[in-house]
């Protein structure tokens, strides 16, 4: 080999070494300003969400009071969450709040698979249908259940002038949460809609014209084609609705505020009267967790799940 050969093999890899620490360092710094780009975001978040939950579980194991504001609670340890056990009230709420959220979630994925798949079908005037599905969901909470709230109106709303009787929906334990429930899945039903249509149309055609060649029936392809392939978005569905109704408070605040006699006495509607109603915010604190470890741990049971379907 020549000195050329050489001199021109060491500046080759001189070069590559060069080539390499450079895009290394250009790596580095690409980092670095990611991080320092994110940092702020990362802050306010950590101050609007963060710190308000570190306060609040600490306040679970204390005895604060308005009074004691600068002061600091008296730490009680576990008291809280004993007194919550030992609670009518508490106890009742945790009955109600799986209750309704069993039966609220199971009418709304019914309800919106049976509408996805019309919605899925095409029709003339089928994309104004559509376009109409997402009126209940785009109405804010609040506004909609007072909307419901005059309809459900004994004396003068539109609910009883059609059945000819005066019943006081909101006013009797035996209807309050029969309403709250009514109203619940005529609001969130779309939004499960919305989700089940998006999986029918990614569906792919092939399965279901192959099972139309063999001469199954539409009930055929239903029940073993389209419902399973359908079924992570169904769990997805699954999995948001029972997230957002275990927590559900807008439509049940503004219907009847817990009443009448707690039977619509959720927990979050539970927690908002004992932290703001009755100012003792530790008993109210402890509540809150007590409802995010139960949302953590459905999560946790529902994930593990969808990850086992999957492995088999």
């Amino acid at each position: 080999m020549s000195g050329r050969d050489i001199a021109r093999q060491v500046i080759v890899g001189v070069g590559t070494a060069y080539r390499g620490a450079w895009a290394l360092r250009r790596f580095s710094l690409d980092r670095a300003f990611t991080a320092v780009a994110v940092m702020p975001t990362f802050v306010v978040m950590l101050g609007i969400f963060g710190i308000p939950l570190l306060f609040s579980l600490y306040l679970s194991f204390t005895g604060w009071a308005l009074d004691q504001a600068l002061l600091g609670g008296r730490f009680v340890g576990l008291a809280n969450y004993e007194d919550l056990l030992t609670d009518p009230a508490f106890v009742g709420s945790l009955g109600i709040t799986f209750g309704y959220t069993a039966a609220t979630v199971a009418a709304q994925l019914m309800l919106g698979l049976v509408i996805a798949l019309l919605l899925n079908i095409d029709l003339p005037y089928m994309r104004v249908l559509r376009t109409a599905l997402v009126v209940p969901m785009m109405i804010t909470p609040i506004v909609g259940a007072l909307c419901w709230k005059l309809l459900l109106e004994p004396s003068l709303g539109f609910i009883n002038y059609l059945i000819g009787q005066q019943i006081v929906w909101l006013g009797m334990p035996a209807t309050a949460l029969l309403s709250v429930w009514v109203v619940s899945v005529w609001q969130n039903t779309p939004y499960v809609a919305l989700i089940l249509l998006a999986g029918l149309r990614s569906l792919p055609g092939e399965p279901l014209e192959a099972a139309a060649i063999d001469g199954a029936k539409w009930r055929q392809s239903f029940w073993h084609i389209t419902l399973p392939l359908l079924r992570p978005y169904l769990l997805v569905a699954l999995l948001l609705r029972v997230i957002f109704e275990f927590r559900a408070f807008d439509n049940i605040y503004a219907l009847t505020g817990g009443g009448p006699a707690n039977a619509t006495m959720v927990m979050s509607m539970f927690t908002y009267l004992t932290s703001f109603v009755r100012f003792d915010f530790s008993l109210g604190a402890a509540a809150s967790w007590v409802m995010l470890v139960i949302s953590m741990i459905t999560c946790l049971l529902f994930i593990v799940t969808i990850r086992r379907r999957d492995a088999h």
